[in-house]
């Protein structure tokens, strides 16, 4: 006699029973850190679409390097591995020109931008130096090729403007249009301007269609190019709703030191958020360039993402920043910091730091506690959050809701603690078991994760002993 025995249970019948046991086989979900998301105005680049950017090198050729394109690479600078960028806007007219034949003069062939912007480049039509049968229609910014086709040389079979039209078939950045044959030769051309095109319009209603298309992507901490409150609070907005819907995103944002001081503490502690951030005082770099406003929370904002959850950014040097624009006296700091300012100071080696690696939280809810009002241990929650749910869910709807198959969720998670345990992120003795006020019902299974995440060590008090002689 054989069948299958659940824990606990003992059978009437002499025989051999079985059961099983998940023994380790669920991949376990690692952390992700360092990738964030932005928001930008360009001259260059899809409008609304969701763009993936492995490095700083990869922005100009994405977007150019006008407007406010520097909110992704001070991201990068900040640390970011991967930035996923949208480009806000409605409207917009593309850059163009019109090439003419070599002898009637006419239009034949319109060379059209696919972006809508005023990025300016320039077109150069001539022989191929490597190919006596071909030519090169050559586009540059500046001096720099930026793109470049060959097609067949002369009037034979379809001639230069049908083949030059062929030639842009598979371009990414320009479609080229005939509008006449004409003598079949395109005119000769060095670095002829075209006509530049016209930006998209860029207010509060885009910035609301392009937090939407971020929702797809999965990242750590959105940087917006923009000062502007009202876009403040739509980002807010937009972070609370992807978290209830089972994200784990932050925010970075900042105003110039233009406004006033006192306000901008008052606009952080209205956020009053764990997912929320906001820098208060502007720094300059080496060159007296000023960082404040978007600029500077893309930066901060950049560390946030990639600084691992083990790891605090109280006291940590932020690169590249010399002096700061707005000193702040230790009142001014010790005030700032009781309204979840991230406050930049200066330490002994007169490098600009972060004061305090906390968000604007304040007044933790009911359900939360002070932990939350710290980076750190906020990330770490958040990826013990993301890890478990990543490990889990490729479990729901292949095991049973029996004792046997809530052995191998609760398996899986603990997977996640033990290993958090391992990275230092988490104290020894972390562990999930079965909610015992809400026994599983049909497809329902409930459990509970108690864990104490680990803090830095922030504050160090010492106390000194001194005495006039030693006691004889």
């Amino acid at each position: 006699m054989a069948g299958i025995f659940t824990i606990g249970e003992t059978k009437t019948r002499p025989g051999v029973y079985t059961r099983y046991e998940n023994a380790g086989g669920v991949s376990l979900a690692g952390a992700v850190n360092g990738i964030g998301a932005a928001i930008i105005k360009a001259n260059w680049g899809p409008l609304n679409q969701l763009v993936e950017l492995d490095g700083a090198n990869a922005v100009a050729p994405a977007f150019g390097s006008a407007l406010t394109v520097d909110t992704i690479t001070e991201m990068f600078t900040g640390g970011c591995s991967k930035v996923k960028a949208v480009r806000a806007g409605t409207g917009g007219t593309p850059t163009t020109i019109s090439l003419k034949d070599d002898t009637n003069l006419v239009d034949v062939v319109t060379i059209t931008a696919k972006y809508p912007g005023d990025r300016a480049f320039n077109v150069t039509i001539r022989d191929s130096l490597t190919n006596t049968e071909k030519r090169e229609c050559i586009i540059y910014e500046g001096t720099t090729e930026f793109e470049k086709v060959e097609f067949t040389k002369g009037v034979a079979g379809i001639g230069e403007p049908a083949a030059l039209v062929a030639a842009f078939a598979n371009s990414k950045n320009f479609a080229a249009t005939k509008v006449a044959d004409g003598s079949k030769v395109i005119k000769a051309a060095a670095q002829s301007a075209m006509t530049a095109g016209t930006n998209p319009d860029v207010a509060t209603a885009q910035y609301s269609t392009a937090l939407d298309v971020l929702e797809a992507g999965k990242w750590n901490v959105l940087c917006v190019d923009t000062v502007d409150v009202a876009v403040h609070a739509l980002v807010q907005a937009f972070i609370q709703r992807i978290y209830l819907a089972g994200a784990m995103p932050m925010a970075c944002v900042s105003e110039p030191k233009t406004v006033d001081l006192d306000t901008r503490m008052s606009n952080a502690a209205a956020f009053n958020d764990e997912k929320m951030h906001y820098v208060l005082n502007s720094a300059y770099d080496a060159s007296g360039n000023l960082y404040d406003g978007y600029k500077l929370a893309a930066r901060i904002g950049g560390m946030i993402a990639a600084v691992a959850s083990n790891t605090s950014l109280t006291h940590t040097v932020v690169s590249g920043l010399v002096s700061l624009a707005e000193p702040l006296t230790n009142s001014q700091i010790e005030k700032a910091l009781t309204k979840g300012c991230l406050v930049l100071s200066v330490n002994a080696n007169d490098q600009i730091w972060i004061e305090s690696a906390i968000n604007t939280l304040i007044t933790p809810s009911g359900n939360q506690d002070a932990g939350w009002k710290k980076i750190r241990r906020t990330k770490t929650r958040f990826e013990l959050m993301d890890r478990i749910v990543a490990t889990t869910d490729p479990l729901i709807g292949k095991i049973n809701n029996d004792s046997d198959g809530r052995a191998t969720f609760m398996a899986a998670a603990q997977g996640v603690i033990n290993a958090m345990i391992g990275e230092k992120k988490l104290l020894p003795g972390g562990i999930i078991y079965e909610d015992t006020n809400n026994p599983p019902a049909g497809d329902s299974a409930w459990f509970i994760i108690a864990v104490d995440d680990i803090d830095s060590i922030e504050k160090a008090y010492l106390t000194f002993k001194f005495r006039f002689s030693p006691e004889s």
